[in-house]
């Protein structure tokens, strides 16, 4: 199984994806480590990334994905997957992706961002962010509200398997 922990930039991906692989005894990929450094640095400038931009990083995402299938290994992966196109492509007719939907107000996710220290993403883009989201439905994802504390984020995550609501 895959299982993707996405949302924008300051839901807790990278914390919630690494907590979850760590109780779950699998691997964890942070999605960010995977972009080109043109992309990093368009971000760090404020520059929003379009949909050229994110096309080699998604290829490398499926990329690391398939090397962990052909190793025959589970996964977890942190990634926006920002549009449903973007997740079409991740799944791409695989029924072992099973995403995670970190969803929090626009408030919160300026407050986490505000505080955090060495990373790329320019907060200015938290707006750029928000407006490219297509949200998953509870059917393509699950949906978890990232108003909790990591660990009980993670435990709801594992109890309900990666399917249904969770908040």
């Amino acid at each position: 199984m895959i299982t993707i922990v996405m949302g924008v930039s300051g839901s807790g991906k990278s914390t919630i994806g690494a907590d979850l692989a760590a109780r779950l005894g699998q691997p964890f990929v942070d999605g960010d480590h995977l972009h080109p450094q043109a992309n990093r640095d368009k971000m760090a400038q404020g520059i929003p990334l379009d949909d050229t931009d994110r096309q080699p990083w998604l290829a490398a995402i499926v990329a690391e994905m398939d090397r962990h299938r052909r190793d025959g290994g589970s996964l977890v992966l942190a990634c926006s997957a920002l549009k449903r196109r973007y997740r079409d492509f991740l799944r791409d007719g695989h029924d072992d992706v099973k995403f995670v939907y970190l969803r929090g107000s626009r408030e919160l996710l300026a407050e986490r961002l505000g505080h955090r220290a060495g990373h790329f993403f320019d907060p200015a883009l938290l707006d750029s962010q928000l407006a490219t989201l297509e949200e998953p439905d509870e059917a393509e994802a699950m949906r978890v509200d990232i108003g909790k504390p990591p660990a009980e984020l993670v435990e709801c995550i594992i109890r309900a398997d990666c399917h249904g609501p969770c908040s």
